[in-house]
């Protein structure tokens, strides 16, 4: 027990000895450590005060130095300035000296003008004295002539100005008429130099449009699946297309023939349909031919898209872009529609530009002159009036629609494009190989007798096939009996023998059949 305690005891004093000793300890590390901030803080105030005296000294030698400088530049201003001042100062000078030189001088002049002037005076009225001296001479004069003459001098004097005004109108007259006469001859010749430059700068094709297409085939074994059994195959085909297909011993080829091209283009696509499918069957053959007839509308659309863009006409209706693409399966006179309407936008186009004008609108006029020739429905109207009802339609400048129903004389020119467009055509129809009449007459005789068969009711379609040596009517077996079929082939073939006028003989053909279409699925 007494151990315990006195090891208690021991262990308390211990711990109060290390507590005394912690704290002096504690307080001589803390003495230090305010030693030392307090040094670092006077070492840090002398190095502040030593970087102050530096600035400060420095700022005092830039104060100095900009000083120095500034006095330096307003010294020199000073100098100019004095120096401008000298300057004004001399010319001041030396322009007083010269006003006093010109003073003196103009003094001088002044008394030498009034030396002459008193001079002139004295020749005036030397002057004057003889004009009195020579005005009654003259009158003197007169009167001795009025007396010989036995005319007054104001008679005398209209004499003289009528004889010069007859004399004076008689030679204005003769240069009247030698400037007209050298003012026509110069506009002749100047019109056929532009005409004659137009006509050199086109190249253009000569009339290569025929009636007929030939379809190359790779065998003859085609031919006969062409035909089909018992020729239903090729029967079909006549009917959808209003395409004459002419199967002879031509090696390897059918010949297709038809007035109008686009009907031959329709029938030479659907054969290369048919015959690359290899299917060919009448109904096989009307659906070939209706998705041909719809290809061929939006192949018109891109050539009539394209011919514009080539042409650099831009802004033109729809509508009108597809009549012009239609242009490219009809032909004038042997010459093909889109080629001719072309050439004659090309020669508008380089004419105006000679002339000074607008070619551009030149140029659309021309393209459009013929638009009537290629419409959707029949129209009483000529083509040229037509076209300009269509140009009209949609919105087309009234030059270009002037220009189009004038280019036949059917309208009064209002525009200075209207004689160009017509002059144009004319040398586009006109140039050696342009035209061929005979084809012309002969697709207006094709035309008449498919629209005269179509005039009859109950018509459905009509084709001239042949060359124009058979007419083939399809008519609707709703509405036209097989007795009335017969009939109508009697009057169609008895009104074209007493209103037409053709070469050998014309077959008309009533085709009339009934057809019940149903689709299994």
């Amino acid at each position: 027990m007494n151990e315990t305690l006195m090891i208690l005891i021991v262990a308390i004093v211990a711990l109060i000895v290390g507590i005394v000793a912690g704290k002096f300890i504690f307080k001589a590390n803390t003495q230090q450590k305010i030693d030392e901030a307090e040094s670092q803080a006077q070492k840090l105030i002398k190095d502040a005060q030593l970087q102050a005296e530096t600035l400060k000294k420095e700022k005092i030698l830039e104060a100095k130095e900009k000083f120095v400088q500034l006095k330096a530049d307003h010294d020199r201003e000073v100098l100019d300035r004095n120096r401008k001042l000298s300057d004004v100062e001399n010319r001041a000078k030396q322009k007083e000296l010269s006003i006093n030189q010109k003073e003196a001088g103009l003094d001088k002049q002044i008394k030498e003008n009034e030396a002459i002037k008193e001079n002139l005076n004295r020749q005036i009225e030397l002057v004057n004295i003889k004009r009195t001296e020579l005005e009654k001479h003259q009158e003197e004069h007169i009167r001795r002539l009025e007396k010989i003459a036995g005319l007054t001098a104001d008679e005398a004097k209209a004499q003289l100005v009528e004889s010069l005004k007859n004399e004076a109108q008689t030679q204005a007259i003769a240069v009247q008429q030698e400037i007209i006469d050298d003012a026509k001859q110069k506009a002749n010749k100047e019109a056929r130099k532009i005409i004659i430059q137009t006509i050199q700068r086109t190249a253009a094709e000569q009339a290569i449009e025929n009636s007929i297409t030939v379809f190359n085939l790779e065998s003859d074994e085609i031919k006969g699946q062409i035909i089909g059994r018992e020729g239903r195959n090729i029967r079909a085909l006549e009917a959808a297309t209003g395409v004459d297909l002419i199967v002879d011993d031509t090696p390897e080829a059918i010949i297709l023939s038809s007035f109008d091209p686009l009907r031959r283009e329709i029938a030479r696509l659907s054969l290369t349909r048919l015959v690359t499918d290899g299917r060919i069957h009448p109904a096989r053959i009307e659906e070939v031919v209706e998705k041909t007839r719809r290809q061929i509308e939006e192949q018109v659309m891109e050539i009539g898209d394209r011919t514009v863009i080539e042409l650099g006409i831009h802004g033109l209706h729809k509508e009108l872009v597809r009549i012009v693409g239609k242009m490219r399966f009809r032909s004038s006179y042997g010459q093909n529609l889109l080629m001719h309407s072309r050439e004659v936008a090309n020669l508008c186009g380089i004419m105006a530009s000679e002339l000074g004008m607008n070619p551009k609108l030149a140029k659309r006029a021309g393209l459009l002159h013929d638009i009537g020739k290629v419409p959707d429905e029949e129209s009483e109207l000529s083509h040229a009036l037509l076209g300009a009802k269509l140009a009209e339609k949609y919105g087309e400048n009234p030059a270009v629609v002037n220009a189009i129903g004038a280019h036949h004389d059917e309208m009064e020119m209002q525009y200075v494009i209207s004689p160009i467009v017509q002059a144009c055509d004319a040398i586009s129809g006109a140039r050696p190989g342009a035209r061929r009449e005979i084809m012309q007459q002969y697709l207006q005789r094709i035309k008449d007798l498919e629209n005269m068969a179509m005039a009859y009711p109950g018509v459905e379609k009509a084709y001239a096939i042949q060359a124009g040596r058979e007419l083939r009517v399809i008519v609707e077996a709703d509405k036209v009996t097989d007795a009335d079929s017969d009939r109508l082939s009697f009057e169609i073939a008895q009104k074209i023998q007493t209103e037409m006028t053709f070469p050998g003989q014309i077959r008309v053909t009533v085709i009339r059949e009934k057809r019940a279409v149903n689709v299994a699925r």
